[in-house]
């Protein structure tokens, strides 16, 4: 069983940064797709970012692409993917979720690829 945790959420004012990073608790014999997804207070989760397995092809929704990026890690053994966030915005408050795909490639944000999921991690923006 994969498990998937995240990290870095915290306080930020608006225009700050923060990095979130997701990693797998045990070794897997290949990297794969990993994506963000963050959910605010009575409602349903929204994919923000993708990367594939190889970390060659990334993809951002309209509210975050040109302010976060995706990064990863492949020689650790925990596969690390990092989220930059830069210029963060109020209304980038919300809790964030890291979750993992059977595979390399990543098929939009549609989250029944995504196998394994992580607790979430806040990210408050204050003005």
């Amino acid at each position: 069983q994969v498990h998937v945790a995240e990290s870095g959420g915290g306080s930020v004012q608006a225009g700050g940064s923060l990095r979130l990073s997701c990693e797998v608790s045990e070794w897997t014999r290949d990297p794969t797709c990993t994506g963000w997804f963050r959910q605010y207070p009575n409602k349903g989760r929204e994919g923000i970012a993708t990367i594939s397995g190889t970390g060659w092809q990334t993809r951002y929704s309209d509210d975050v692409n040109g302010r976060f990026t995706l990064t990863r890690d492949n020689v650790n053994a925990k596969h690390t993917v990092y989220l930059q966030m830069d210029s963060l915005k109020p209304e980038d408050s919300a809790i964030y979720y890291c979750a993992r795909a059977g595979g390399n490639y990543c098929s939009g944000f549609g989250e029944r690829q995504f196998r394994w999921w992580g607790q979430g991690t806040q990210v408050t923006v204050s003005t």
